[in-house]
């Protein structure tokens, strides 16, 4: 038994925050659906594992009809538009909930629903400037460096989204409603960096410039450094009896944690030049002194601590996935990785199981209402 079994979720085909909330509820069970659009070329979701997908032209008013249908029997629908989208699409939160009143209607944008720029485009990097973020990230006298993607679309976007759907699953268990879950990748990246924003009075971690803190590569014990065999180890002795055993496998029991930072940044790099990753992994296994290998991508999923946890899935072809997260006792996530969808794969069942009759489901195929394609399809 899975902690979703028997959702059945609704997601419309976007990239990265939404089918990324998509994954975590089917890891946990859910039964979702992506609906993608007709004469797609390109399937862009990497993170349809264990999904179906249905392809839908949402021109023809006989593909609206076929998604209100979907969407009447759902438990949660998940959208990736701009706001007024679903509205003008005959598919706005007001509508499908006054015909299910059960329905999770989730939504992830950009900037959210209203305010001044509401309907303009963005992406990550545009999200987390807007929620004041980006302005701690970075290094001393050059300008903020944005981590890739990760803090709007996953963290502020489709992990803070799949909380949101959970909490009103749990609440609708009690009211018997739905309701919508509005989350604005601006709001849910603010809320992820709260310790930031509201740890800066605290003098030990800040106090200084972007680059010169305690926590952002202005303290040498807390930073990365590159080995003899160019790699790198990470360090993050923070407390004092860390940085007494960080020194002591550095052979550099002179030093205290008060001198000079750059002085001591120096001294680092220069003494972990000496030595490869693995030969300091090796002089560090008996100190508990906060020091870790940076794994490369495949280190990490054969790496015996993550092996011996499961932290990585291995697919049909060897390659590794991470595994859901975090851990229930009785009603965990998928333990392997799961087919992922071409698009369109399962268009005729899922017809099928809504009730379809091979003569409807043939005329919207000839139509081009709906289509139907195969693994060995070239999409």
């Amino acid at each position: 038994m899975m902690a979703l079994k028997g959702i059945r979720v609704i997601e419309f085909g976007g990239l990265a925050p939404v089918p990324f909330c998509g994954m975590i509820l089917s890891d946990f069970g859910a039964n979702v659906i992506r609906v993608d659009r007709t004469k797609s070329f390109a399937d862009t979701d990497c993170m349809g594992r264990g999904k179906q997908s249905i392809a839908i032209d949402l021109k023809q008013k006989e593909g609206l009809n076929i998604v209100h249908k979907m969407c009447s029997k759902a438990d949660v629908l998940i959208e990736p538009f701009r706001p007024g989208v679903m509205e003008r699409l005959g598919l706005g939160a007001d509508k499908l909930l006054a015909d299910n009143p059960r329905l999770v209607y989730a939504r992830i944008n950009g900037f959210g629903q209203k305010g001044a720029v509401a309907k303009k485009a963005g992406h990550d990097i545009n999200y987390i400037s807007m929620s004041g973020l980006l302005s701690y990230l970075g290094k001393k006298g050059e300008p903020p460096l944005h981590p890739v993607n990760l803090l709007a679309d996953f963290a502020g976007g489709g992990l803070t989204c799949a909380l949101g759907i959970v909490m009103a699953l749990y609440e609708r268990n009690i009211s018997g409603k739905g309701q919508v879950v509005d989350n604005s990748m601006v709001e849910g990246s603010a809320y992820v960096g709260s310790w930031l924003s509201n740890s800066q009075k605290m003098p030990y971690i800040w106090g200084r410039e972007r680059g010169d803190n305690t926590l952002d590569g202005g303290r040498a014990f807390y930073g990365v450094y590159e080995t003899k065999d160019k790699k790198y180890i990470s360090v993050g002795a923070l407390e004092p009896q860390f940085f007494k055993e960080l020194i002591k496998g550095l052979g550099l029991e002179h030093i205290n944690q008060t001198d000079d930072p750059e002085e001591m940044k120096k001294l680092f790099k220069d003494v972990f030049l000496t030595k490869s990753r693995d030969e300091w992994v090796y002089q560090f296994q008996n100190l508990d002194a906060c020091v870790s290998p940076v794994l490369e991508p495949k280190e990490a999923a054969e790496h015996l601590h993550n092996v011996d946890n499961k932290t990585f899935l291995q697919d049909e072809s060897g390659g590794y996935e991470p595994g859901p997260a975090p851990r229930l006792s009785r009603t965990p996530g998928v333990d392997k990785v799961l087919p992922q969808p071409v698009i369109g794969q399962q268009t005729l069942m899922i017809m099928k199981e809504m009730g379809y009759s091979d003569i409807e489901i043939e005329k919207l195929l000839q139509s081009g209402v709906i289509e139907q394609n195969s693994k060995d399809s070239k999409l």
